[in-house]
């Protein structure tokens, strides 16, 4: 009778464990972004937010650092691993410096998807909206067609040691030397730590220092809003191009007045999506291939190259089109 009875609540257990399509129930989908509170995070969550009502029997959200601080971020993670989540979906702010926390989440057996941090093999797998060198020469050919393919430029990185910005940059100025010989890149990445501020100062200082500045690429989301903010208050407008990473919420208003020429990049909203996507195929046990479709605008014939998932989710903002991409 007890080995009955011990069957009966087994059975019942492994029941309210599994949901329909087979996910186990209630596990907990954790996504980590560089910080929150900023427009660029917000949209990503509102894409984790769809996940979530899109598979109700997991219980996915975001929690993230208050500011752009790796050892915040780390914090955090350590936190969510005592806590025993399941999944953890992180945009790391400095890759090698969270490499070794997401190393021990894994070995905690944590399923571990990356976003814009190509190459940290701790990973299951990272998710990239594209392949990142592509990305950087077309930044560079947007604005070296404005340009005339001449005069000095600078290049921006929200942090040095970030992976994506930095693939971005090296893979411009590669491009700038060979295609557009008569532009000069001015030297040294200028930092903006992901800080308006930081980015409208560094602006006002090279403005200075180089007369001749005519051009400027922006790596995070809010360096050409601190780049046109300078650009505008300088009446350069006209003469001085600006493109880089961003979204219309925050550099909107810049690209109309013209500071701002031109904002690339992705939606966050299906980053954060697609993140979780990928980890409830991996909890399933369904093998992600090469060509695979993911079912998410942008990763329909995705490119899989080792860990790395390359998708084709590029997007082209200009004061002509800003209203397709309101967020």
């Amino acid at each position: 009778m007890k080995k009955m009875l011990f069957s009966l609540v087994t059975l019942t257990m492994l029941t309210l464990t599994m949901c329909g399509d087979g996910t186990p129930d209630g596990k907990i989908f954790i996504t980590v972004p560089k910080a929150v509170g900023y427009n660029w995070f917000n949209r990503m969550e509102e894409g984790v937010k769809r996940f979530n009502k899109d598979n109700p029997s997991i219980k996915a959200y975001q929690q993230g650092p208050s500011k752009f601080d790796a050892a915040l971020q780390v914090q955090v993670i350590e936190d969510l691993i005592a806590q025993k989540v399941d999944v953890l979906a992180v945009t790391p702010f400095q890759p090698d410096t969270l490499a070794p926390v997401l190393k021990k989440a894994v070995d905690a057996g944590i399923i571990v998807i990356t976003h814009e941090a190509p190459g940290l093999k701790v990973a299951k797998y990272d998710v990239e909206p594209f392949n990142n060198a592509a990305y950087g020469e077309r930044l560079m050919e947007s604005l070296a067609q404005r340009m005339g393919g001449k005069g000095e430029y600078s290049l921006f990185v929200g942090s040095l040691n970030s992976a994506t910005h930095r693939a971005w940059v090296e893979a411009a100025l590669a491009y700038q030397k060979v295609k557009y010989p008569n532009m000069k890149w001015i030297g040294d990445y200028a930092e903006s730590n992901d800080d308006s501020k930081i980015a409208y100062e560094k602006t006002k200082e090279l403005l200075k220092k180089y007369p001749n500045l005519k051009g400027f690429q922006g790596s995070s989301a809010l360096d050409v809003v601190g780049i046109g903010q300078a650009i505008e208050e300088a009446n350069l407008s006209d003469s001085t191009y600006v493109v880089g990473t961003s979204i219309v919420s925050y550099a909107g208003d810049l690209l109309k007045t013209g500071a701002v020429d031109l904002i690339s990049g992705w939606d966050p909203g299906e980053s954060g999506y697609v993140m979780n996507e990928i980890a409830k195929l991996v909890l399933e046990g369904k093998e992600i291939t090469n060509g695979m479709n993911l079912n998410v605008p942008g990763y329909e014939n995705i490119l899989l190259d080792g860990n790395t998932i390359y998708g084709q989710a590029w997007i082209n903002i200009t004061k002509d089109n800003m209203e397709e991409y309101n967020f």
